[in-house]
């Protein structure tokens, strides 16, 4: 494809470095770039979890044998095994084990319920899961309706050795009680897997580019969860566009600093599992595991004790951090990029960042379909932009309207997205893909965005959260962040509820960080900053909103309880 920046306007704004495109046939698979990692930085820690440092080394020897005691399962390449577990050390682990023995990893929300359990391991066809005890009672109320034959249990102790171990597992259990009880007789436990696979051997299937690699499924929030499958070569090729794109500030950690990133992003979601985990693999990096990141003091506590540079994260966590009275106990001087995906960054939440840190939010933007990432503004910017910045190396994006046809410059359309990291389609159902996919090869994402002449995209929602108001479009994400600008306001969201005159009307949800904030108050900010149309007609306060693991705030369910 040609690289001209009138085919690719966004190119003059690429920081120096930065390549218009990345060489993605560099490693055959995931299953290369983990091996050579483990080869070259053997002694490193690669994860750090509740005080200790796992290796490498210890990651590759320990996934060697959890890999051969799955093939002594009888499981076949191309078999799927579901991976249902927070940010745990055994997580790593059993990914690079399920791609060494040739399998494919489904990624499964540990909150799911037994309902959407069931759909996902049916869908996917899964005969294996590895599972945290702490949800098994979950799996027991669907694995008899599923495929799965193959149960290991996983505990938060597992792999912190036996006296320490011991003690955090008896504490998760009987003292904050959060393995509810259950029964999987047919159930092995993570370490007497492994200890029955060191006694095995790992046979090496050719995995090659075009494997299925991850299948990973689609939180619904746009219906039905689908399953977007994602190609060795499409992590591959995002791993090396996000390294690419991080390069011109990752380059200044200094060089006796191992790089370090902060994973308090769930890694069965794409974006740790791509940027935290597998970025960091290539790069020989060390990744500290948060398993719960609404604990916001365990968090701040955690972070006290490190060194690191690197820190993707959503709105709601930044917003969280910043706003949280130990967030002066942690060193952020050695942060080099934060980096906000998942939903849109307000800018109030950036500016306060900024001031408390000096690092910068670097909004990006992507999907489950594009590995995830598609966007992104550069990483040497202090502006916020209120954008997803510019297509990273190798990607084209462009705006199209309801026929497919490219819309003008600066007005809105769907924005589509071409590239190595796109999916090769939704799992099973060529029906799906025939609607998102074009006949050149872009993925039509949902999203509603305009792209202005330096090549810069910006969001203005999602096709199914516009608010259409009297005739009159109105998309959430314009007023939610007109109102966060508001002293009282921690947190808002806005969706589009039925109006017998106006058709539809804009129903505002607040959370306060200041019990002084008023209805009135609210109402009459709006009234000075948003048009007639886009102004509330409903205004509700609530302690919390509703929102995913990850943290993006669930619209649907706010617009389901009027």
């Amino acid at each position: 494809m040609p690289s001209s920046t009138q085919e690719r306007p966004w190119l003059s704004a690429y920081p120096e470095g930065v390549p218009a495109d990345v060489d993605v046939a560099q490693y055959g698979s995931l299953v290369a770039l983990m091996e050579e990692s483990f080869q070259k930085y053997a002694s490193r820690t690669a994860y750090h979890f509740m005080g200790k440092d796992f290796s490498y080394a210890q990651t590759d020897s320990l996934s060697v044998a959890f890999g051969a005691y799955l093939q002594g399962l009888g499981l076949v390449k191309g078999d799927r095994v579901a991976i249902m577990m927070p940010n745990v050390p055994q997580y790593p682990v059993v990914v690079a084990a399920v791609l060494r023995a040739g399998f494919v990893v489904v990624n499964v929300n540990p909150l799911y319920t037994p309902r959407e359990l069931e759909h996902q391991l049916k869908d996917s066809g899964s005969k294996a899961i590895v599972i945290i005890e702490n949800f098994a009672n979950t799996l027991e109320q669907c694995i008899a309706a599923t495929p799965v034959k193959h149960v290991v249990l996983c505990a938060m102790g597992d792999m912190l050795g036996l006296l320490k171990g011991a003690i955090v597992n008896y504490v998760v259990r009987n003292v904050k009680k959060m393995v509810p009880a259950f029964s999987l007789p047919q159930a092995v436990r993570f370490n007497d897997a492994v200890a029955k696979g060191t006694r095995g051997t790992l046979k090496r299937p050719e995995t090659k580019a075009d494997d299925v690699a991850v299948l990973q499924y689609t939180g619904g929030t746009t219906g039905v969860s689908k399953g977007a499958v994602l190609l060795h070569r499409n992590v591959i090729a995002n791993v090396l566009q996000s390294e690419a794109w991080n390069s011109p500030v990752m380059t200044k950690v200094p060089s006796g600093e191992q790089i370090t990133t902060v994973c308090a992003l769930p890694l069965y979601h794409i974006f740790a599992f791509t940027v935290c985990m597998m970025l960091s693999m290539r790069n020989g990096g060390k990744v500290l595991l948060i398993p719960n990141p609404r604990d916001l003091p365990a968090v701040l506590k955690e972070l006290s004790k490190h060194t690191f540079h690197s820190f993707p994260a959503v709105n709601t966590l930044f917003n969280g951090l910043a706003n949280h009275s130990d967030f002066g106990t942690v060193n952020w001087k050695n942060l080099k990029v934060s980096l906000g995906g998942g939903m849109a960054v307000q800018g109030a939440v950036a500016k306060l960042w900024l001031e408390k840190t000096g690092c910068p939010i670097c909004e990006g933007y992507g999907l489950s379909e594009t590995s995830p990432s598609a966007s992104c503004n550069p990483v040497t910017s202090t502006d916020f932009t209120g954008t997803i910045g510019v297509p990273i190396p190798g990607t084209y994006m462009k705006c199209l309207d309801d026929e497919g046809h490219d819309v003008p410059m600066g007005q809105p359309g769907e924005i589509a997205i071409k590239g190595p990291q796109v999916m090769a389609g939704y799992w099973q159902r060529p029906d799906e893909t025939a609607k998102v996919m074009t006949p050149d090869g872009f993925f039509k994402t949902g999203d509603v965005g305009v792209m202005d002449e330096r090549g810069y995209f910006k969001i203005v929602d999602r096709k199914k959260d516009m608010v259409l108001v009297s005739g009159f479009n109105v998309y959430p994400n314009e007023v939610e962040d007109v109102v966060a600008k508001m002293d009282g306001v921690l947190e808002c969201a806005v969706v589009g509820v039925p109006d017998d005159k106006s058709g539809e009307a804009v129903k505002l949800v607040i959370v306060k960080k200041s019990d002084a904030l008023t209805e009135q108050m609210v109402r009459e900010f709006c009234k000075a900053n948003l048009t007639g149309y886009k102004q509330p007609k409903v205004v509700e306060f609530r302690t919390e909103l509703p929102k995913t693991p990850v943290g993006k705030i669930l619209r649907r369910e706010l617009r389901d309880k009027k």
